[in-house]
């Protein structure tokens, strides 16, 4: 699941300021002096004892300005082979040669784009013969409680950033209180006792943040399970309580060990050069917090790169698309997806196997297209405008994921801001405490399970295991396709970008949409008023 770069550098203490981290062994050095026969002095002998570090949350994953892939920049360029195999593989019948010049051109994307409008226009046609026109703005049922409670939730999950910024704010002002009162008092026994003390505030502050973190995802996932009935409006609800969660546990582990850092300076606990510019406890402040709390990036640092202005004509052009993608996804999703659910119904229910999966794979193409939507509108449109109000620097929420040759490339590349999340804060601690990479992948994918199947399960109102198993799922499939990235030949990178395009998004994705709007028909029925 991970390279062995990326398991090197699991075990290092701190951050360089690069995705690279310090060696887990520091070198301490050890002086000893020696008499010679005449009693005098000999020369200090410097031994050097390797000691093995703890690793800490303070890698500046952040530390230089970095576009998308497929942001139009002139350093940035962008390889589209991995479509290629995906359009093979769902068109079938394709001028591989045409593509090739296409491909020469730069214009795969639109390639796919036309060849896949010429392909499925019996589709369109033979739908809408079938079903006319189903889009309908009046057909869905938002009841008033539903968009009530989402918006109080709305409101208020984030003050439990502001929670964890007073418990922060009161760790630290106990830290420069003892590091005052050891400038009066450097005695062996004042830093044990100081030690202690840093024990006991960070225990107290780990409860606390603890409390606050599940009181968020706790509440909120109560309120939209049992009183939010739409799953729209409940999927942005639960959407918002798990990242308010990741970034109270980043804020929480990072400002702990820069707490450590501060109160024991040692090579150990050298920090990144980035963060030079604001010291711990200087970032304890609410405005660090408010800019952390919207920066597009589930990684607490006190500083990030940041670019020298904003470029207005820029945030509204990503700002168009993320409309127009967002119009886009609901007409597919009211013409075409939810005529192919509801036909489903009856198949799933008499388990008439042979026709689930023809349903699989007529939902295949269009789920297909609404997730590649999706994903262009929420981490190339709306991160990337953020990040330019923010003058976030680093916006590198994704990189080539679709020419991914394995499961774990693309888990490595495609969702960055979770990836790194799980990376600085639960995989590499772990490895860096003795696990080894193989466990510590098992617990991410395990925790990332658990995440899955709230955000899809609670909303949904039918916590059914699905998306829970698919996560699980992946990890035979990471094994199998993981000797595949190592392969020269680029037959083999094709065979395994090919094993991700067919299982992730042809399968598996139309197999759970279809599992889990079964199971909310049998417990609600349509949450649309329109009768197919």
């Amino acid at each position: 699941m991970h390279s062995a770069e990326e398991i090197s550098d699991a075990t290092g203490a701190v951050s360089t300021g690069s995705d690279d981290t310090l060696s887990s062994s520091a070198t301490t050095n050890r002086k000893t002096s020696t008499s010679g026969a005449n009693g005098a002095e000999g020369p200090i002998v410097v031994k050097k004892e390797k000691k093995r570090s703890k690793y800490r949350h303070v890698a500046a994953y952040h530390a230089k300005v970095r576009h998308s892939s497929l942001t139009r920049e002139p350093n940035v360029t962008a390889s589209f082979l991995g479509f290629r195999n995906l359009m093979v593989i769902v068109l079938g019948e394709i001028d591989l040669a045409s593509l090739a010049r296409a491909l020469l051109l730069g214009k795969c994307l639109y390639s796919f784009f036309f060849a896949s409008v010429a392909m499925n226009l019996r589709l369109i046609i033979e739908n809408f013969m079938k079903y006319g026109v189903l889009i309908c703005i009046k057909c869905h049922d938002y009841r008033k409680q539903d968009v009530v409670l989402g918006s109080i939730l709305f409101a208020l999950v984030p003050y439990h950033l502001f929670i964890s910024y007073l418990i922060e704010l009161t760790a630290s002002k106990q830290a420069k209180q003892v590091v005052g009162q050891r400038k009066k008092n450097g005695s062996a026994e004042a830093a044990e006792r100081d030690q202690r003390t840093f024990r006991l505030t960070w225990w107290l502050s780990a409860f606390f943040h603890c409390i606050n973190t599940l009181l968020s995802l706790g509440v909120t996932s109560f309120v939209v399970y049992f009183y939010i009935h739409h799953p729209g409006i409940g999927t942005l609800c639960e959407l918002q309580a798990l990242i308010v969660s990741f970034k109270i546990c980043s804020y929480a582990f990072t400002n702990r060990d820069l707490r450590e850092a501060m109160l024991n300076p040692s090579m150990e606990s050298a920090l990144p050069e980035i963060y030079s510019s604001c010291p711990y406890p200087r970032n304890i402040t609410l405005g660090n917090l408010i800019y952390f709390w919207l920066a597009p990036t589930l990684v607490y640092q006190p500083v990030y790169p940041r670019s020298s202005h904003i470029r207005w004509s820029f945030v509204a052009k990503r700002l168009f698309e993320f409309f127009c993608l967002t119009v886009f996804i609901w007409l597919l999703s009211a013409q075409y997806a939810a005529p192919v659910l509801r036909n489903s119904i009856d198949k799933i229910a008499v388990m008439d196997v042979a026709s689930i999966l023809e349903r699989v794979m007529k939902l295949s193409t269009i789920s297909l297209v609404i997730w590649l939507a999706g994903f262009f509108a929420v981490f190339q449109s709306l991160l990337n405008a953020l990040a330019e109000v923010l003058r976030f620097g680093d916006r590198e929420f994704y990189t080539d994921w679709w020419n991914s040759s394995s499961l774990g490339g693309y888990w490595r590349s495609w969702n960055r801001p979770v990836y790194l999340f799980m990376k600085r804060h639960v995989f590499s601690p772990l490895v860096g405490r003795g696990w080894s990479p193989l466990a510590a992948s098992t617990v991410v994918f395990l925790v990332s399970a658990v995440l899955h199947e709230m955000l899809v399960g609670i909303p949904t109102h039918n916590l059914i295991g699905v998306a829970f198993a698919g996560m699980l799922f992946q990890l035979p499939l990471i094994a199998i396709t993981a000797p595949l990235e190592k392969i020269k030949d680029p037959s083999g990178r094709v065979i395994g970008n090919s094993i991700f395009w067919v299982s992730f998004c042809l399968v598996g994705q139309p197999l759970g949409a279809l599992l889990y709007f079964f199971a909310w028909q049998a417990k609600y029925g349509s949450v649309s008023k329109m009768e197919v």
